[in-house]
């Protein structure tokens, strides 16, 4: 019994997406920040106690990747599409052969599809990510609706739709791409193993302090910059 624990909050992290969606189609895009924000802890936690309880099974690798495409690609690509219809009003003009410019905001659940199912085939990130993992992006999104309701002093820089779609189109291409990754997946607490981790994880705490829910777009931009650093960095020493 105790092996179906993490799934089962696999599933609480499904749920969580999917009321996210419900909430996107009533036009309450700050309640579906919550959901993927509740999703983003079940998805922590599932894999935590898989690890605790060694409770791993490849019914167990399936269902997390159902789960994260839906919280983390989905959800988040209708999110993206409520901002850019909001930000463009009558500028969402239709493209060449009658295409909705807003549609773009989709590649990123198709890319998120795509990484998530390469990702379980993909031998290579039993320790990092190659390529930007998906609860990444949900967590940038989902920070966007929380910033214009409790900061709306950063509301022009959210609400501006070139912006919005071009986040999309670079998102899809870094999570499908070969930039490795750190993950934070600590194997003991020593501090020689892990420098480059607790010292990010301190950045954020003082970055979260200062820019409240304004700080989550800046730390995942700095997690991709940090991560290509310390590769090109591997790679020099080579």
């Amino acid at each position: 019994m105790k092996k179906e624990i993490p799934n089962l909050l696999t599933l609480g992290n499904l749920l969580a997406g999917c009321m996210g969606l419900y909430f996107v189609m009533q036009g309450n895009v700050l309640y579906a920040s919550y959901c993927i924000f509740i999703s983003l802890v079940c998805d922590f936690l599932d894999g935590f106690l898989a690890r605790l309880l060694q409770a791993y099974s490849e019914l167990g690798k399936e269902l997390d990747s159902l789960a994260d495409v839906v919280s983390f690609g989905i959800l988040p690509s209708f999110m993206l599409l409520n901002l850019v219809e909001q930000s463009c009003g009558a500028q969402c003009t239709t493209g060449p052969f009658g295409f909705h410019k807003p549609f773009l905001v989709f590649s990123l659940a198709l890319m998120s599809a795509y990484r998530l199912a390469k990702f379980n085939i993909d031998t290579r990130q039993t320790d990092s990510f190659i390529g930007v993992p998906t609860p990444a992006n949900g967590l940038l999104v989902a920070s966007l609706p929380l910033i214009l309701h409790f900061q709306p002093e950063y509301t022009t820089y959210i609400l501006h739709y070139q912006g919005l779609l071009i986040y999309s189109i670079l998102m899809s291409y870094l999570l499908v791409s070969e930039l490795p990754l750190m993950a934070f997946k600590f194997k003991t607490w020593s501090w020689a193993d892990n420098q480059s981790k607790y010292l990010f994880l301190i950045y954020c705490v003082a970055l979260l302090v200062m820019l409240k829910f304004a700080a989550f777009p800046v730390l995942v931009i700095s997690y991709i910059a940090l991560s290509g650093i310390l590769s090109l960095n591997k790679s020099i020493q080579k």
